[in-house]
């Protein structure tokens, strides 16, 4: 049902170092920038594994409540991968890759925060 979502963030090029390092074991990375002079000035960008599905877009007023977002892990190794890149690239740890068994009894996930606080989830389905 969601085709896309982006999130505003308050140091673009902060938020892409973290994003390039954090999305890559989920086997996305940056695929297209925004030309500038369709955004008013700001650096927009897109992430996703064939196409842009996740957006970062730059600007001076952050929301006051903070963003969750969940990507999805094709397993529970991509689950651990994606949480070890995302701390390594200066994320702060919210919850560690494990079973999550009050959503469902195979919800593997992890979340950390991103540079601007950002709940950043990757959430695995399937059972081991």
């Amino acid at each position: 049902m969601i085709d896309h979502l982006g999130i505003t963030v308050s140091d673009f090029d902060v938020s892409k170092a973290f994003y390039d390092k954090a999305m890559a074991p989920l086997g996305a990375s940056l695929l297209y920038m925004v030309p500038q002079e369709y955004t008013g000035g700001a650096k927009v960008g897109g992430y996703g594994r064939d196409r842009p599905v996740f957006w970062l877009h730059q600007g001076k007023d952050m929301p006051k409540d903070r963003q969750h977002v969940a990507f999805t892990a094709r397993s529970r190794a991509e689950v651990d991968a994606f949480h070890t890149a995302a701390i390594a690239a200066g994320g702060k740890d919210n919850g560690g890759p494990g079973l999550r068994p009050h959503y469902h009894a195979n919800y593997y996930g992890a979340f950390v925060f991103d540079p601007d606080g950002n709940n950043v989830e990757a959430v695995c389905h399937a059972p081991e």
